[in-house]
């Protein structure tokens, strides 16, 4: 299984890097989680810190599950579950106002 996990992360690193919507986004593990985020200026300071915004979770063979952060901080889940390299390329159609970098 954390084979699976860490090939995943690989393939999610190369996509983020190869699509100018996603590019300079981080990829994290956690768990069974593949959470993709920005460094955000957050506070009173404009302190840098990570603000998640995506999840894939890994629900078995190549089936990933799509997950969005709200503004809770709370994750939702979205009717949206395949092949990892298809559910990325949902978020980045469907829900690009969430990987996008804020101006």
């Amino acid at each position: 299984m954390a084979n699976e996990i860490r090939e995943a992360e690989r393939v999610v690193i190369r996509l983020v890097e190869s699509n100018e919507l996603t590019a300079g986004m981080y990829v994290r593990v956690r768990a069974d989680d593949l959470i993709l985020g920005r460094q955000e200026p957050i506070g009173p300071n404009n302190q840098m810190e990570p603000a998640d915004r995506v999840k894939f979770t890994h629900c078995g063979a190549n089936i990933y599950g799509v997950s969005v952060r709200r503004h809770t901080g709370r994750w939702e889940k979205t009717p949206f579950s395949g092949p990892l390299e298809d559910m990325f390329a949902i978020v980045c159609t469907f829900m690009q106002h969430l990987v996008a970098a804020y101006p």
